[in-house]
């Protein structure tokens, strides 16, 4: 009996046992479910043609930024890196907090109120130089930024440019910020929302909308002939069922990191899935897209939290 001793182990209790057989069946579980999506998406994607295709100038790429290719809102890394460098008022933190406040709870956007908020936010930068907040965003990048990005999205990104393909950044955050981010990762540029200045200095107002959900579509569309594309053969990628119009404009639609509507709707036309959160846990880091605010608003509500938890 004692050459069989190695089956019955009397030094680990019963449960020790019991939580490393169920971490081991729980392992193996995940592992074989990776392998089979892997063989079934290789199965399936076996017949089509190399994507993207190299030399393919009439085709472009087309990122939203938050959650897609940067980990959590981009605003709100840049709202952190405002407060540091003292560059709100108290009296406008609090007034913003209490807009911010009002979005979360009651998760409508009402036209007058939202514009309230737009107008609020507009004016943190009102007065300042463009020039100004360019340098801070430069610093707020490194501080905050870099190290966000999703190494998986950035290998898609690097595929198109390697093609010879143009990639453009498309996001509800300040062009500025944007332009910033795409340049630093080497990216063609980016279209963003857009505050109107005079002379270099910031006047407090937006030139039209944010650019959010059906304006991003009309974004891409008004690029895409600028440039000479042809949509059927160009992509998208984005994290957000705001996005669907977006990404229902090219050939190439690409579901990444999604919520649960975009993951639906993404499943049911047969779009590409590609997930590189772990445990397909969404970021939550930010504001809730449905605010719509954009872009300084997030932001400064950011900057309210951080203040309060260091309090």
């Amino acid at each position: 009996m004692a050459a069989l001793g190695w089956l019955t182990p009397r030094r680990r209790p019963a449960t020790a046992r019991s939580v490393l057989a169920g971490e081991a069946a729980a392992e193996a579980a995940r592992k074989s479910s990776l392998d089979a999506e892997q063989s079934a998406e290789a199965g399936a994607r076996a017949g089509e043609p190399d994507f993207p295709v190299v030399g393919d100038d009439r085709a472009a790429a087309f990122f939203d930024l938050d959650n897609t290719v940067m980990q959590g809102a981009a605003i709100f890394h840049f709202g952190r890196g405002l407060y540091k460098r003292k560059f709100f008022e108290r009296r406008e933190l609090t007034r913003f907090a209490w807009q911010q406040a009002w979005f979360r709870l009651a998760g409508v956007e009402d036209p007058e109120h939202m514009q309230d908020a737009r107008d609020s936010a507009l004016s943190i930068v009102k007065g300042h130089r463009v020039s100004e907040l360019m340098s801070i965003g430069e610093e707020i990048y490194d501080e905050y930024m870099a190290d966000r990005i999703w190494p998986g999205t950035r290998a898609l990104a690097q595929a198109h440019l390697d093609a010879g393909q143009k990639v453009w950044l498309v996001t509800a955050a300040p062009v500025e910020t944007a332009t910033i981010i795409a340049r630093r990762l080497g990216l063609t540029g980016a279209l963003g929302t857009v505050a109107e200045s005079v002379d270099g200095v910031y006047t407090g107002r937006l030139v039209g909308e944010p650019l959010h959900g059906p304006a991003k579509a009309e974004a891409v569309r008004a690029l895409a002939a600028a440039e000479g594309l042809d949509l059927a053969r160009c992509a998208a990628y984005s994290d957000s069922h705001n996005d669907i119009p977006m990404l229902s404009l090219v050939g190439h639609p690409y579901a990444i990191n999604p919520d649960t509507k975009l993951r639906k709707h993404a499943r049911a036309r047969d779009w590409r899935l590609r997930d590189y959160r772990t445990g397909r846990k969404a970021a939550k880091v930010g504001i809730p897209a449905a605010a719509g605010v954009g872009a300084l608003a997030g932001g400064t509500a950011a900057a309210v939290a951080l203040h309060r938890r260091r309090r």
